[in-house]
């Protein structure tokens, strides 16, 4: 690269622009206008300046100054840098769902993912992108965490949503809710609690974490007469996890759960299907929270939120979740690091 990043200690996080109609410039301009966070690391756009131009002028953000970059060995330190993915003119629609917007968004991560898997980028930020306008012929993925899963040669990982001492991870992601039960197996509980675990040990640095794992049935089953999920899958997962020598426990009805907090108690928390997951989650922390991809050699951390068309181009986007997907993604590698030496020093 032209400024060694590691002689400055200061990682490169690759950012995906997302669908360029949605909210996804929006939120990243709006991260990125504040200079205080170059000191902490140097973020590389993926998309192309025509989008960010236009959207600086749409959001009056003038002040906004950004690097054009056409390789990555090109990046300038110390400020904000778009690698152009594309050279041709984009027709942007601003709140409009086309697929100009979903094409445009597979450009820019296939770009950003490449850097990030020959590691000439430390992490992955990704702007939200239509899951529905992204379907082609050559990408056939219900979502980000599905294409990064393959792109990193991984059968499985997890989908890890955070904020603060708030992680909830699921068993089952993208899939309709009337697969669930066949897919929510002891083995997949297994790796899942494993993924989690290990995550919460090496990206988050706690040593000996806390683990509640949520029922599947109402009031976790009753005993075998509102399901028996519990008592042939999640139970003998638990214990064969356990049996590792780790602190898990459950399985907890998720309601009571989550209504009388009992969540504060664990470092990690594992619901067995999306909505179970992602609906308490994003009561308690919508507009903060983060989706992280564990389980995976690279760091990719999003905002937990989609495209918003119905307020992309009207400067209404909160970008507080996205900033604390880049300060994520900045701690999780500096987390790996120091785990890293640490390991090295024990040798």
């Amino acid at each position: 690269m032209g400024e060694s990043s590691d002689k400055k200690n200061k990682p490169i996080i690759g950012i995906s622009i997302g669908d360029v109609n949605g909210i996804g410039p929006e939120v990243v301009i709006k991260s990125l206008e504040d200079n205080r966070i170059l000191k902490q690391f140097t973020p590389v756009i993926f998309g192309s300046g025509k989008v960010i131009s236009f959207y600086r002028k749409n959001l009056n953000k003038e002040n906004f100054n950004f690097q054009q970059i056409s390789k990555i060995e090109k990046v300038v330190h110390k400020k904000v840098n778009v690698l152009n993915v594309w050279d041709d003119a984009v027709e942007i629609s601003p709140g409009v769902a086309n697929e100009v917007g979903g094409k445009h968004a597979v450009l820019s991560l296939q770009s950003a993912v490449s850097h990030l898997k020959e590691g000439k980028i430390h992490a992955l930020v990704t702007a939200p992108l239509s899951k529905e306008l992204v379907q082609s012929d050559e990408f056939k993925f219900p979502g980000h965490t599905e294409y990064l899963t393959q792109e990193a040669g991984e059968k499985e990982s997890l989908m890890f949503l955070v904020h603060e001492g708030l992680r909830v991870g699921v068993v089952t992601g993208h899939i309709p809710i009337k697969d669930v039960s066949a897919k929510v197996t002891k083995e997949k509980i297994v790796i899942k609690l494993q993924k989690m675990l290990k995550s919460l040990q090496k990206d988050f640095g706690i040593k000996k974490p806390r683990v509640a794992v949520l029922g599947m049935n109402p009031h976790a089953g009753e005993n075998g007469l509102l399901g028996d999920e519990e008592e042939k899958v999640i139970i003998p997962a638990i214990n064969e996890v356990k049996s590792g020598h780790h602190i898990v426990a459950g399985p907890f009805p998720a309601d009571g759960f989550f209504g009388m907090g009992t969540y504060k108690q664990f470092d990690g928390v594992l619901a067995m299907y999306h909505d179970q997951g992602l609906i308490p989650f994003k009561t308690l922390a919508f507009e903060e929270g983060i989706n992280y991809t564990a389980g995976l050699p690279f760091v990719r951390t999003s905002p937990d939120h989609g495209t918003a068309f119905s307020i992309a181009g009207k400067n209404e986007a909160d970008e507080t979740s996205f900033r604390n997907a880049l300060y994520l993604a900045n701690d999780i590698i500096r987390q790996r690091n120091e785990n890293q030496f640490d390991t090295e020093d024990e040798k």
